[in-house]
């Protein structure tokens, strides 16, 4: 294991000893001048009312003649329609988008217009990767801690079916200096630059800027380095598809809410990417990014996903205040961020400590684990990170490991293999099973947990809300 995980390292530089010691001595006189005042932990009970989602559907099929702004649209007036609250009563919107369409950029702000929200109601967009409905949701308990507002809608959605395709940087620079031409000449001028070249499409990828490497390839090296093998993460992906389709059967995913999308006969009303397969025609599938020896393939990997999501938060007061039952405490919450490079996917692992040592709870406090399922190789290497000693006191500063969650508590219904991963939108379905699955598994304390692009991560706990119900 050590072998292999000191893939993770990365060599230091050389230190300026001198440096180093008038920044200590600057450090030690501006705390004589001003000790920093000790945290304080805000005494309000921030709630998880309620919260709803698209059906996730792969990309380019029944929402591809959409535009991103209409999903959102539609988990906005379904939330509100589901727990019969008035449009006026919403205090701020804040949603997560991470391929933005050019024409809604702030599509916050145009999903709630379209929705018919009064123009009074200010609205705003976060970006953080697979994790920005959950920086949305901690965005809306800041907003509601500091006593800003009371009712914060947060939510995410994504749209792979139609992405923003960009000229070439040398053709936009053309484009540019031609629509300020003004002479004849100038634009001949112009025109003599240009080469054939100038016309090859720039297409987003789902590649890291820093480094340049797909996320797939960044997978599939991180599950050599924790010595994951293709069987382990094709039974993994098996689980995963065939909790899920159990789920869905039991109808647990009352998060869901059904879309009648103009041009389209029948009613989109489940997700259409469960697909539960056999060990033997997993096995059959070449590589996806690190070919021909790489164990990262398609039905281990999440698809390209379209969806949106949408959750009402506020205090416990003015929940009681509304008549509204919650389903659940948001208690806390954390982000961390590590090496892009070398563990760009290991953000549960890092996350998950943390909380669980600031939040004062063990791995057997909790009750329900929804995990963010990027890979199935990310999946393992992070169960296999957390259950060891070396990884947890080398990176990790832990005096033994943190030891393996139960498996029997862990994405019970699927992930995102399964179930779709639409970027910014993922979030608030890891809180609304969390919340749901803590209801029908009796339990009491939940945690989220997600990796995303840039080495970042988020850890959340969640709480059963006395009485709650999963519908």
């Amino acid at each position: 294991m050590s072998q292999n995980i000191c893939l993770l390292g990365r060599k230091s530089h050389g230190l300026n000893i001198l440096n180093i010691s008038r920044k200590v001595q600057c450090r030690a006189l501006s705390a004589a001048v001003a000790a920093p005042k000790p945290k304080q932990r805000n005494n309000q009970n921030i709630v998880l009312v309620d919260g709803v989602r698209t059906p996730f559907l792969t990309s380019g099929t029944s929402y591809s003649k959409l535009m991103p702004h209409e999903l959102a649209r539609h988990s906005l007036l379904s939330l509100l329609q589901k727990n019969r609250l008035d449009k006026e009563l919403i205090d701020y919107i804040v949603y997560g988008s991470v391929i933005q369409e050019v024409k809604t950029s702030n599509i916050a702000r145009e999903a709630a217009l379209a929705a018919g929200f009064s123009n009074k109601t200010p609205a705003h967009t976060v970006t953080m990767a697979c994790i920005s409905s959950n920086a949305a949701i901690t965005t809306g308990m800041g907003l509601i801690a500091t006593n800003t507002y009371d009712v914060i809608v947060a939510g995410g959605v994504e749209f792979m079916s139609d992405v923003p395709i960009r000229h070439s940087r040398k053709m936009r620079g053309l484009m540019l200096k031609a629509n300020k031409a003004k002479t004849l000449g100038q634009r001949l001028a112009l025109l003599s630059t240009f080469r054939p070249g100038f016309l090859a499409p720039e297409l987003p990828a789902v590649a890291e800027f820093s480094s340049g490497e797909t996320m797939g390839h960044s997978a599939d090296r991180l599950a050599s380095a924790f010595n994951v093998s293709r069987a382990e993460q094709d039974e993994y992906a098996l689980r995963s598809h065939t909790l899920a389709k159990q789920a869905q059967e039991k109808g647990y995913f009352t998060d869901l809410v059904s879309f009648k999308v103009q041009g389209v006969d029948q009613v989109v009303d489940k997700d259409n990417g469960i697909r539960v397969s056999t060990p033997e025609s997993l096995a059959k599938l070449k590589p996806a990014f690190v070919k021909p020896y790489g164990t990262v393939t398609a039905a281990n990997a999440s698809f390209l996903t379209d969806g949106a999501s949408a959750c009402l938060i506020m205090t416990e007061e003015k929940a009681k205040q509304l008549g509204l039952k919650p389903k659940a405490f948001l208690r806390d919450f954390l982000y961390v961020s590590q090496d892009p490079v070398d563990q760009l996917l290991l953000g549960p692992a890092y996350g998950i400590p943390k909380l669980l040592k600031k939040a004062g709870v063990t791995l057997k406090d909790i009750d329900s684990w929804e995990i963010h399922e990027a890979f199935a190789g990310q999946i393992v290497a992070n169960l296999k990170a957390l259950d060891s000693d070396w990884f947890c006191k080398t990176y990790l500063g832990l005096s033994e490991k943190v030891g393996s969650p139960d498996l029997t508590k862990w994405n019970n219904w699927g992930g995102s293999l399964s179930i779709g991963h639409p970027f910014a939108a993922t979030g608030v379905r890891l809180c609304m099973h969390t919340a749901n699955r803590l209801v029908r598994e009796d339990g009491k304390l939940g945690v989220v947990a997600a990796c995303a692009a840039g080495g970042q991560g988020v850890a959340m706990l969640i709480e059963r809300y006395p009485g709650a119900t999963a519908d």
